[in-house]
């Protein structure tokens, strides 16, 4: 092991150290979980410890039967006791607006949901805002703020159960400048694209998050995205992305991202770590050992999952980058046109273009779910594939495609069937991998109704700690709990979070390791998981016997280049 990576990995051990501290019978706390097995988050030992809680901090951990008392204690019964549990690809912007109890992530023991794969909230113009209105489905919204930090604020100010963070999206600050054109940006436009990152650290974004693969983030080239990552890592922001690649141009994808660490002196991940499409499944341990060769050479690189093997997106993944550039009006527009629309057909159908259709890589139009509709007539079209709804119209599933998205007006919500249950354990095998559900957070109840999900939405925290971590075998469960609580806190520089040790915010979750489980499915993702009991955001109860309190402390958790009241939220701002 590198000597920088071993001292970093013994500060990091330090850090979550557990050891107990001494009882002082006279010490009253705010809440005390007594009778748990307590797993730190840094992937050391269980330990047998009763957790103390003043305000919204750990402020012990003590010897079982220590004579402490407390205002409110919570008998874990030896039940697992951990830090509450982060999602790093979360899509819950919307979700949290309608309904910020963030249900089918709290739980699952869930309490901070970081957003910003490609757009974020923020920064928006007044045209961007339009747009944004114009393409709201089942959720509908005022967007009352310009900015990704005023957004944020604004989840806090409302009501929310989990905290809440951000990258600030290369999409969305290139929209912000260039709009949706395939364009390059000229070094003035470039320059303020790289103050509006700078801009969004201040406010406390992590870093910059990329969407390579959709347009017009594909329109974006290498000089562009290290730049923007530039201006993140002058207060110590990351980058992470969907790269522009995770099927035939895979490799070369990751060499990209890879570059990006290179270039920064900061850190970089992949979004969602897959290889897309049979043929590309022997690249998956490829790129497991470019990782490898990266991390030992001293970057910081690594990579997050979720643990299906479906991924979800639009209709519009199966269309070419060419005829969406400009946006989805215009996208609309030229599918309305026969002589765009014969063009595009015939590549939909060839196999060796240059772009990634996610189509294809399916392998079959049964693999492809549609799951999510805005016009209310294609509705009853939601939860059945490609291959069904095509041989009800009559027309190919080419056509049908592109007849989809402009009757539904939308990029049509779907789930692809690309990867193999075999590299999706390779995958969470790797030290290095944390858990993001890339979905929201949402409740089956009111406008969530209107919609079918991806079954991650409900499940991909019980998932991985039920069938991956106790029944698969593939870590202990004190590594299961580290990928999802030190590791991605240390990752991206969330002081104070993660952990539970004194001093670290009171997040906590208590669950059964022998029971936790998804329980949604494909045909219905729409159920909640079970086995987290009791669930503290900030010192509060937000889940007591698996059902909600109805509390909302969620804050919002605030990046390494923030600056505001440090002195209110600790060294990183996470108040």
């Amino acid at each position: 092991m590198p000597r920088l990576t071993l001292a970093l990995l013994t500060l990091a051990l330090a850090a979550c150290s557990t050891t107990p501290v001494a009882d002082a019978p006279s010490q009253r706390y705010d809440l005390l979980v007594r009778n748990g097995i307590v797993y730190d988050g840094s992937g050391g030992a269980q330990q047998r410890v009763d957790v103390a809680v003043r305000g919204d901090r750990i402020a012990a951990l003590l010897p079982p039967g220590s004579s402490a008392s407390a205002a409110r204690v919570v008998d874990a019964r030896g039940r697992a006791v951990s830090p509450g549990f982060i999602n790093v690809l979360s899509w819950a912007v919307d979700s949290l607006i309608v309904d910020g109890r963030g249900m089918s992530d709290t739980r699952q023991g869930v309490t901070l949901e970081i957003f910003g794969e490609g757009w974020s909230m923020g920064p928006l113009n007044e045209r961007m805002k339009a747009d944004a209105l114009k393409q709201q489905g089942d959720i509908r919204y005022p967007i009352e703020w310009t900015t990704l930090g005023e957004y944020l604020q604004s989840l806090e100010t409302r009501g929310i159960t989990p905290n809440v963070a951000s990258f600030v999206g290369a999409t969305t600050v290139r929209i912000h400048e260039l709009g949706e054109d395939d364009v390059d940006p000229t070094p003035e436009q470039l320059a303020r694209m790289q103050d509006l990152v700078r801009a969004a650290m201040a406010e406390g974004a992590l870093g910059v998050g990329g969407s390579l693969i959709y347009p017009p983030a594909a329109f974006a080239e290498p000089p562009e995205l290290v730049a923007l990552a530039q201006a993140a890592a002058e207060s110590g922001g990351g980058y992470v992305a969907h790269m522009r690649s995770e099927a035939d141009r895979f490799l070369e994808a990751l060499d990209e991202t890879i570059a990006v660490a290179r270039a920064t002196g900061q850190r970089a991940e992949a979004y969602h770590l897959k290889a897309a499409g049979e043929k590309n499944w022997p690249k998956m341990a490829q790129a497991i050992a470019r990782i490898d060769a990266a991390r030992a050479e001293g970057l910081q690189v690594g990579a997050n999952m979720y643990a299906y093997t479906a991924g979800a997106t639009g209709l519009s993944a199966a269309l070419p980058p060419w005829v969406q550039a400009g946006g989805h009006e215009a996208m609309v527009a030229r599918l309305k046109d026969a002589a765009v629309r014969a063009r595009v057909l015939a590549e939909m159908r060839d196999p060796d273009v240059e772009w990634e259709n996610l189509r294809l890589l399916t392998g079959s139009d049964a693999r492809l779910l549609l799951i999510d509709f805005r016009n209310p007539a294609l509705k009853p079209l939601t939860g059945r594939t490609l291959e069904d709804v095509a041989r009800e119209r009559g027309t190919s599933p080419e056509e049908t495609v592109l007849d989809l998205i402009v009757e539904d007006d939308s990029r049509v919500g779907a789930a692809y069937f690309l990867m193999s249950e075999d590299n999706v354990e390779l995958g969470l095998k790797q030290p290095w991998v944390s858990l993001g559900s890339d979905a929201e957070s949402s409740a089956p109840e009111g406008v969530f109704l209107k919609s079918s999900t991806h079954p991650r939405a409900y499940g991909n925290v019980a998932r991985f700690l039920g069938h991956y971590v106790r029944d698969r075998g593939l870590m202990p469960l004190e590594e299961g709990v580290h990928r999802l609580t030190g590791l991605p806190a240390t990752n991206w520089k969330l002081a104070d979070r993660g952990c539970l040790r004194p001093g670290c915010f009171a997040d906590i979750v208590v669950f059964d390791p022998a029971t936790i489980a998804d329980h949604a499915t494909y045909a219905a993702p729409q159920q909640y998981a079970t086995g987290v009991d009791d669930v503290f955001v900030n010192g509060v109860q937000v889940l007591r016997d698996g059902e909600h309190t109805g509390a909302t402390p969620g804050r919002v958790v605030r990046g390494p280049g923030w600056r505001g009241d440090r002195a209110a939220g600790g060294a990183e701002g996470n108040k």
